[in-house]
């Protein structure tokens, strides 16, 4: 049998799992893939196949059908769970709950292919492996050539699943990401918002918004001029990040030097608290504000307030609620926080 070069796309030889209970056939599938470059994993049921794919992560999965303990249809259709779950587990940052975390998850869970290798040729097995998710199917005797060629074909197109998956994600982040803070964004704020207001109103919870804005940030602007004002929006980016510490919080840059954090499941109470613990933040950073009429450094002015969501209310309620709250911080002299 004459050599391929191995798969020139990754950096390490693709790893091969292998799953047949004739020994054999394992063999001569060793004997030819690692000819051809690959690292093989040998298993001889479906059982041990499902524990070895979580445990060496294969690049392809070379299945029998017909297999002691567990057989190779019901192997597959646990091997396309277990990837779906593991997907899961990776997306846990992004909102799982809309319809765009949904979308990716749908594109992206099942990309591991798997080649059923087995003498079952009849019209029905080929269509119950199908069913059950195998990539493709080739049968016993193995035309090796043909097994080569197709094993190739699957490693890249898996691969350029993967390159796509990852420039998918980043154009994701960009979408998603301020770029001068590295916080949300104002898009990312709007879904996020709606998406809790939705979860929020099936469970009759609270949800609370902190609006809060930097004050004399146009003086501030002027007296130390624009990459002064970046410096000073990414500092205090920073501490909205540590102050607002529960995973469901949300910190997103509002627009201009507003920013605010969305806390689903927070009374007004430890709204209050965590508002009050960033403004505290702020003022230790101790940044120089010449141009601010009510202290020598940065401060903020901010506006809380809390709601339980209903199907009769939206979204814009409670940032109308927090917008008031926080155009009463600053009529009331500023670096303040009020709440409603």
């Amino acid at each position: 049998m004459a050599g391929i070069s191995p798969f020139s796309l990754t950096k390490q030889p693709p790893v091969i799992l292998v799953a047949d209970d004739d020994k054999t056939t394992r063999v001569l599938l060793r004997e030819a893939m690692e000819q051809d470059g690959y690292r093989v994993v040998e298993v001889c049921d479906g059982k041990q196949c499902l524990d070895a794919f979580e445990t060496v992560k294969p690049d392809i999965v070379l299945l029998d059908a017909v297999m002691p303990v567990m057989d190779g249809f019901t192997c597959c259709k646990q091997l396309l769970q277990i990837a779906r779950n593991n997907l899961i587990s990776a997306l846990a940052t992004l909102d799982t709950d809309s319809a765009l975390g949904n979308t990716m998850i749908s594109k992206l869970w099942g990309r591991t292919p798997i080649l059923m290798v087995t003498s079952l040729d009849d019209r029905d097995s080929v269509d119950r492996a199908f069913e059950a998710g195998a990539t493709d199917y080739v049968t016993k005797p193995i035309h090796w050539a043909i097994l080569r060629q197709r094993l190739r074909r699957l490693l890249q197109q898996a691969q350029v699943y993967k390159q796509l998956e990852a420039a998918n994600q980043a154009l994701q982040h960009l979408a998603n990401v301020d770029g001068l803070t590295g916080l949300a964004n104002r898009r990312r704020f709007d879904d996020y918002l709606n998406t809790q207001w939705i979860n929020l109103a099936q469970e009759e919870a609270p949800l609370s918004l902190i609006l809060c804005d930097i004050d004399f940030f146009k003086f501030y602007n002027d007296k130390y001029g624009h990459p002064g004002g970046d410096l000073c929006l990414q500092k205090v980016g920073t501490v909205l990040s540590r102050k607002a510490q529960k995973h469901q919080d949300l910190v997103a840059r509002y627009g201009g030097e507003e920013f605010a954090v969305i806390m689903p499941y927070t009374h007004a109470i430890g709204a209050i608290h965590v508002a009050g613990a960033i403004q505290a933040g702020v003022r230790e950073l101790e940044i120089p504000h010449d141009g601010s009429s009510v202290s020598p450094h940065v401060t903020l002015s901010m506006g809380v307030a809390t709601v339980i969501p209903t199907w009769e209310s939206s979204p814009s309620d409670l940032i109308v609620g927090a917008d008031k709250a926080l155009y009463q911080a600053k009529a009331k002299g500023r670096n303040r926080i009020v709440w409603r």
